[in-house]
C-alpha cells in the first residue's frame, strides 16, 4: 500500500511574553494558528503581528501540517478531545546570526508524534487550539485513510514446570557434579 500524505500550510503565531523571573526575561508561546498563511521562513525575519503591554505577536513561521495514513489513529484520538489540538514543536536556534533564540520547528496533530518529541526533552512543544478548517480536513483525511485495526487478545498458555526449565538441573550442572575437568595435584 502506497503511503498517502497530504499538507496544508499553516502560520504559527507565537507570542514573546515578559517575565518576572530573574534568570529569564521573557518566555516563548504558540498562540494561534493561520490557515492558508503565505510562506515565511521561521529561521528568517518574522512578521509583528500585534502587541500590548509586556507581550508581542509574531507570525513566526509558516510550516506544512503534513497527514500519514499510518498515523490516523492519533488524528482520531485528537479530534475526539474537546478541543483538538495543534502541537507546534519549538527548536532553539543554533545560528549565531539569527535574531530570534527558538524557531518553529514542526506541527503536528498527531498526540503520539508529540509525546516522542516531549519525551526526548530537547525541544519545547506548545499546544494550539486547532482551527475549525483544520479539524475539517484532518476529519476528512481520516474518513478517507483510516483503517480499524483488529485488537486481538492475547491468550495465555498454561504453565509446564518441566517445559520452562523449572525442575530440571541448570545447564552445565551435570558437568559441575562430576567435576570441572581439572586433575589433583
Amino acid at each position: 500500500m502506497s503511503e498517502r500524505k497530504e499538507t496544508l500550510d499553516l502560520g504559527v503565531v507565537l507570542e514573546r511574553r515578559e517575565t518576572d523571573n530573574p534568570w529569564i526575561d521573557h518566555s516563548w508561546h504558540a498562540v494561534a494558528m493561520i490557515v492558508g498563511a503565505a510562506p515565511l521562513d521561521p529561521l528568517g525575519p518574522w512578521r509583528r503581528l500585534t502587541e500590548g503591554e509586556g507581550w508581542v505577536q509574531f507570525h513566526a513561521g509558516t510550516l506544512p501540517l503534513e497527514l500519514f495514513r499510518r498515523e490516523t489513529e492519533g488524528y482520531k484520538v485528537n479530534l475526539s478531545q474537546d478541543p483538538p489540538r495543534i502541537f507546534v514543536v519549538l527548536r532553539q536556534v543554533e545560528e549565531p546570526e539569527s535574531p530570534h533564540d527558538l524557531a518553529p520547528f514542526l506541527i503536528t496533530v498527531c498526540p503520539y508524534e508529540a509525546q516522542d518529541y516531549l519525551d526526548a526533552g530537547e525541544d519545547l512543544v506548545e499546544v494550539v487550539v486547532m482551527p475549525d478548517a483544520v479539524a475539517a480536513f484532518v476529519k476528512a483525511y481520516c474518513d478517507r485513510h483510516h483503517v480499524e485495526e483488529p485488537f486481538y487478545k492475547r491468550k495465555r498458555k498454561r504453565h509446564d514446570p518441566q517445559d520452562v526449565g523449572f525442575g530440571r538441573p541448570p545447564p552445565g550442572a551435570a558437568r559441575n557434579r562430576r567435576g570441572n575437568g581439572r586433575g589433583k595435584g
